[in-house]
C-alpha cells in the first residue's frame, strides 16, 4: 500500500538522513583530506596542542630560525578548527576522525535547519523535503566527504536555523535582542564570510517586523534597536579578533572593471545552488582542468546569470509566500551588492560559488514550486536532470572516497593526505622519532605537516617562476638550527625548482638528495 501524500515528505528526509549518516560512518572509519585553508586552522590546533596559546600559529621565524614567530590567525575564522577540537577531547579520536564527526554533526543539524526554515517561510513538507534532498544530491554537499573544508561545512550546520530565527519574531523583546547578539558571533564562529550574511538577515528580520505597519517612526525605531545588538556584536568581532592580523578584506590592489565581477554575483543563484561551478570544475577559479576556455566561460557565464535573473523574476512573481521573497530578494540583492564591489575592488576573494552558497540554497524551494506548477513534460525533463546530477555526485564520493582509502597516505593526524605517498610519509614518520630535536622540517603542502609530531615545520608554497628572485626574497629564512628536511616532488629535482628552496635558506650547504619513492625526494641540510 502506497504511504499516504501527507507522510511522503519524512521518506524524503529519512533517505537524506540515512544516506548521510552512511556516508559520515565511512569518513569516520577513513577520514577526508584536508583543504589548504582550514589545514592553516588545523596547523593552530597543531601549535595549541603543544602548548601555544588561543588561535595562535607559532612558526620558525624568518629572520632566524633559531626563534618562533607568533601569529594571531585572523585571516580564516577560528571554528573550522576549533568544533572538531571539542570532538578530539571530547572523544579522544585523531585530528581526521573529528573533521569527518563536524561534517556529520553539521549536516545532520543542516538538514533539520533548512527543511524547517523552508516550512516556516510558507511551503509545504514535500517541497521542502525535496528542496533538502536537491541539495544533498549535488556535489557540493559530499565535497566535505572527500576534502574537509571547514568553514562552508559549519555554515550549512548553522544558517538554516539562523534564517529560521530571522522570520519567527513578531515584535521585539529580549529574545530578539539577545538572538540578534549571539547569532553574530556563532556565525563568524563557522565563517568569517557570514558577516554579509548576518547583515541580510538581519534585513529581512527589520522588514518583517516593520512591514505591517506604516509609520516611518516605526521602521526608524525597529532599525535602532536592532542596530545596537548587531553593532556590539561587530564590535566585539573586530576589537577581539580582526584587529589583530590581516584578512581577505584588507588588501586590493585598487579598483578595475570587468565583466565576470557584475555576472558572477549576478549568476549565483545557478552557480551554487545547482552546482553550475562545481560541475564546470570553475567557470573562472579552476581547482582542476577547466571544462571551457576562457570565452566559452565567458558564455557560459553570461547565460547563467541571465538565467538566475529570470528565475528571480519568476520567482517574486508566481511564488505566493511572501517571507519567502523577502528572503530572496534580501539575500540575492545583498550578494550582488557585496560581491560585485568585492570583485572590482579585486580584494583576496576567489571566483568560486561556494561564497554564494546560501543565495543558491534559497532559490531552490521557488524553483522547485516553479516545476511543479508546469505541464509534466517539463517535470520529467528536471527529474532526469536530478537524475543524473545525483549520479555525477554520487561518482564523485565514491571515486574520491576510493582515492582516499586505497591511494592517499596515512599519518598520526589522519587525514589522507594527497600530497605524499605512503612510502615517503613512512620514511618520514621514522625521521620525526629519531631525528635530533633542533631538526627542521620543510612542506609544500600544508597539511603534511600535521603528520610532524616532535619537530617544527615551514610550510612554503611552490614557486610558479624557478628564476624568480620575489620568490626567494618572499621565503628567505635565516639561520641554522640543526639538520633540515625538505620534501619535495621528484620531478623539482629535474626542472630546477629543487634549486629554488635550497636557496630559501642560505646558512645551510652540503644538501644532499634522498630519493623516498618514485614520486617524492628529501633534501638534507646542515
Amino acid at each position: 500500500m502506497f504511504l499516504k501524500a501527507s507522510k511522503r515528505h519524512l521518506v524524503v528526509l529519512a533517505v537524506v538522513l540515512t544516506l548521510t549518516v552512511i556516508a559520515g560512518i565511512l569518513i569516520v572509519i577513513c577520514p577526508p583530506g584536508l583543504y589548504p585553508d582550514p589545514g592553516a586552522g588545523f596547523q593552530v590546533m597543531r601549535s595549541m596542542m603543544m602548548g601555544g596559546g588561543f588561535n595562535l600559529s607559532i612558526t620558525p621565524s624568518q629572520a632566524n630560525i633559531l626563534q618562533n614567530t607568533t601569529t594571531f590567525l585572523t585571516w580564516w575564522s577560528p571554528g573550522q578548527y576549533l568544533l572538531p577540537y571539542g570532538f578530539k577531547v571530547g572523544l579522544g579520536v585523531n585530528m581526521g576522525q573529528s573533521a569527518a564527526l563536524t561534517v556529520l554533526f553539521c549536516d545532520v543539524l543542516g538538514i533539520f535547519g533548512f527543511y524547517n526554515f523552508f516550512r516556516k517561510v510558507g511551503f509545504s513538507h514535500i517541497v521542502a523535503a525535496l528542496s533538502v534532498g536537491v541539495i544533498a544530491s549535488q556535489q557540493f554537499y559530499v565535497i566535505p566527504y572527500v576534502f574537509y573544508n571547514g568553514g562552508e561545512t559549519l555554515l550549512f550546520g548553522f544558517l538554516g536555523w539562523y534564517l529560521y530565527g530571522c522570520f519567527s519574531f513578531g515584535k521585539i523583546n529580549w529574545q530578539l535582542i539577545t538572538f540578534v547578539l549571539l547569532t553574530g558571533w556563532i556565525g563568524f564562529f563557522c565563517k568569517s564570510a557570514f558577516l554579509w550574511m548576518y547583515a541580510s538577515g538581519l534585513f529581512c528580520l527589520w522588514f518583517n517586523l516593520s512591514s505591517n505597519k506604516m509609520q516611518l517612526w516605526n521602521w526608524i525605531k525597529n532599525g535602532i534597536v536592532l542596530a545596537i545588538p548587531a553593532a556590539i556584536s561587530l564590535l566585539v568581532i573586530s576589537k577581539l579578533y580582526l584587529s589583530r592580523g590581516g584578512n581577505p578584506a584588507s588588501q586590493s590592489p585598487g579598483f578595475r572593471f570587468s565583466l565576470e565581477a557584475l555576472a558572477f554575483p549576478l549568476g549565483s543563484p545557478l552557480l551554487s545552488g545547482f552546482s553550475v561551478d562545481e560541475l564546470s570544475h570553475g567557470l573562472i577559479n579552476h581547482q582542476d582542468p577547466p571544462i571551457f576556455n576562457a570565452t566559452q566561460s565567458m558564455v557560459v557565464l553570461l547565460l547563467t546569470a541571465l538565467l538566475s535573473i529570470a528565475l528571480f523574476a519568476a520567482i517574486l512573481r508566481f511564488v505566493p509566500h511572501r517571507k519567502y521573497k523577502v528572503a530572496v530578494c534580501g539575500f540575492y540583492g545583498m550578494a550582488v551588492l557585496f560581491f560585485v564591489y568585492v570583485f572590482l575592488k579585486q580584494l583576496n576573494i576567489s571566483y568560486e560559488a561556494r561564497h554564494f552558497r546560501i543565495v543558491g540554497l534559497l532559490f531552490i524551494p521557488g524553483a522547485l514550486y516553479l516545476i511543479m506548477q508546469l505541464k509534466p513534460v517539463f517535470k520529467y525533463a528536471f527529474l532526469l536532470l536530478w537524475i543524473a546530477v545525483g549520479f555525477t555526485t554520487v561518482k564523485f564520493f565514491i571515486y574520491g572516497y576510493k582515492y582516499n582509502s586505497q591511494v592517499s597516505a596515512h599519518g598520526p593526524s589522519g587525514f589522507s593526505q594527497e600530497f605524499i605517498d605512503r612510502p615517503a610519509l613512512n620514511y618520514l614518520q621514522q625521521l620525526d622519532k629519531n631525528a635530533p630535536k633542533d631538526a627542521l622540517f620543510v612542506f609544500t603542502s600544508i597539511d603534511i605537516g600535521l603528520d610532524i609530531i616532535n619537530h617544527r615545520i615551514i610550510w612554503l608554497e611552490s614557486p610558479e617562476d624557478i628564476d624568480s628572485d620575489t620568490y626567494i626574497a618572499d621565503n628567505q629564512f635565516n639561520g641554522n638550527t640543526g639538520p633540515l628536511y625538505i620534501l619535495l616532488p621528484a620531478v623539482f629535482e629535474k626542472n630546477g625548482k629543487a634549486e629554488a628552496f635550497k636557496q630559501c635558506f642560505p646558512q645551510y650547504s652540503n644538501f644532499s638528495i634522498k630519493k623516498l619513492s618514485k614520486d617524492y625526494i628529501l633534501l638534507s641540510g646542515y
